[in-house]
């Protein structure tokens, strides 16, 4: 089997996080404030995004592969739309404490964030297949039951790939079922 060097140095500093694209060749790779998109097969970076945060955390790309949604260690949660801009289309700020993972569900119109302040936020995140309307975004849950140990809170989530369910991992050592979604 052979192996890639996408890249051969490390222009952005630091990197914090990385995930692939669901049907393209291309990698995303965040460093602390930007996010670069590599084309596998030229090896060349097809994108930057700029993201407006002190120090990206977390990132996930949406299954349609065309909008992308980043936690920050400064409470913030970036949606951006690839088709439209290199700037988020879309900041929001509902946690009290740094994100630690975000993420699209595989087949629900579901987003979440989970947080140091040891809850996760639960969102209605519709993507329409009209490039004329815009992603619709609404609140739907704040799930608790996670206690902050050390300051870390709830550090990781999954969806469960058919059900709309949430696992939650948190450093009090627990991991959680949400079915009321």
């Amino acid at each position: 089997a052979n192996s890639q060097q996408p890249f051969s140095k490390n222009k952005g500093g630091e990197i914090q996080c990385a995930c692939f694209h669901p049907t393209k060749p291309f990698l995303f790779v965040a460093s602390k404030q930007h996010i670069r998109i590599y084309h596998l097969v030229k090896q060349a970076m097809v994108k930057r995004l700029l993201s407006g945060c002190r120090w990206i955390s977390t990132i996930d790309v949406h299954s349609s592969g065309d909008h992308v949604i980043v936690g920050s260690l400064d409470r913030r949660m970036v949606w951006f739309d690839l088709d439209l801009s290199s700037t988020p289309y879309k900041t929001l700020k509902y946690h009290e404490k740094a994100l630690r993972c975000v993420g699209f569900h595989s087949r629900y119109p579901l987003m979440a964030s989970a947080s140091d302040d040891g809850s996760v936020h639960v969102f209605h995140s519709m993507v329409y297949s009209d490039l004329m309307r815009n992603p619709l975004i609404v609140p739907v849950k704040i799930l608790k039951g996670h206690n902050v140990v050390k300051k870390i809170g709830v550090l990781s989530f999954a969806f469960h790939p058919t059900q709309p369910w949430l696992f939650s991992a948190g450093a009090d050592g627990k991991i959680h079922l949400y079915q009321d979604i």
